[in-house]
């Protein structure tokens, strides 16, 4: 080795020394203060839950609060441009989650790109819906429902929780890849409301959280013919998955922790590494399972992967349903 190349060597070792000590003591010392978890939706709905079930583990491991705030409004945007604008340092995160990848198409004019300007930390839950039919419906199963839905174009209602809402573009999916089908969508302030009026057969069909519906499910006043996921749900284990008999078809509501793009990402991984943690617990595990809900976990860029593969996806649906907001 040349004397000039074991020279450079060494200057760059004690330039990368004192940054990598640097990065670890800025890790090891986070968080000094309180965090703020930034929710798009009111309390006490599955994403404020969600969030508090994330903050709740991280204020008992990290030894600082972890503090859940609520901004409503704008399908989740007011929250994610507070997340975008904030300080990347760790203490203004994201609850992140499927209204985000399709806002990003839903809305044309947000001042923030969410793929660019939001980093992801983990991905925490990915939930299914089902859907269901008024038992007036002359269908027990999803081919019995495609083969009335084509013999009766225009007939069929499906009730969602507003424009542009996974329970809307849910269906539009299962519209699309179902060959088509002639559905009439009538959007709610809710999904409350929709299921109220599904009840009294209003409407007839609604893809809905199992959390709201499985108890008209179990009583017999709703039908449900399959879940969203591609998988079966252990919550109604004799559902088939909708993919089952249309190739291809999965919705599903994916949630996870962001932060201001730029922030360290020694703090992004320690947030990373306890949420895994989290993950891998019996007793949080059990708390996902009451949302039916399953856990996801991985790195980082596994969490954004998953986001920008939603955010193609559902900008595909949307565009040919072409879907714009209210």
């Amino acid at each position: 080795m040349t004397p000039s190349r074991r020279h450079f060597l060494r200057v760059a070792a004690g330039v990368a020394a004192p940054a990598l000590l640097l990065g670890l003591a800025r890790a090891d010392a986070y968080p000094s203060r309180p965090v703020r978890i930034m929710v798009g939706f009111a309390a006490g709905g599955p994403n404020d839950i969600l969030a508090r079930l994330v903050g709740q583990w991280c204020s008992e491991r990290l030894g600082q609060q972890f503090i859940v705030e609520n901004r409503p409004g704008a399908g989740s945007n007011i929250a994610t441009e507070a997340v975008v604008r904030a300080s990347p340092d760790g203490y203004t995160l994201l609850l992140v989650g499927s209204p985000n990848a399709i806002n990003a198409t839903l809305y044309r004019n947000l001042d923030f790109n969410f793929l660019h300007d939001i980093a992801p930390v983990v991905g925490v839950s990915r939930g299914a819906l089902v859907m269901v039919v008024h038992p007036s419906v002359p269908a027990s199963t999803i081919p019995e429902f495609i083969a009335y839905a084509k013999a009766n174009p225009g007939r069929l209602s499906y009730g969602s929780g507003g424009v542009g809402g996974i329970t809307h573009i849910a269906a539009e999916l299962f519209k699309q890849e179902a060959g088509g089908l002639d559905l009439q969508h009538v959007p709610y302030r809710g999904v409350a409301p929709a299921i109220t009026d599904l009840l009294g057969g209003q409407v007839q069909v609604v893809f809905v959280n199992l959390a709201p519906s499985i108890a008209y499910i179990g009583s017999g006043r709703l039908r449900a013919l399959g879940i969203t996921t591609a998988t079966r749900s252990d919550a109604l284990p004799n559902v088939p998955a909708i993919g089952e008999f249309v190739p291809g078809y999965e919705a599903s509501s994916v949630f996870g922790i962001g932060a201001p793009r730029n922030t360290p990402t020694e703090i992004i991984q320690k947030l990373n590494s306890e949420a895994n943690a989290a993950l891998a617990d019996s007793g949080f595990k059990m708390r996902l399972r009451s949302l039916d809900a399953a856990g996801l976990g991985g790195s980082p860029s596994d969490f954004g992967i998953v986001m920008a593969a939603e955010t193609e996806k559902w900008a595909k649906v949307m565009r040919l349903a072409n879907i714009h907001p209210e």
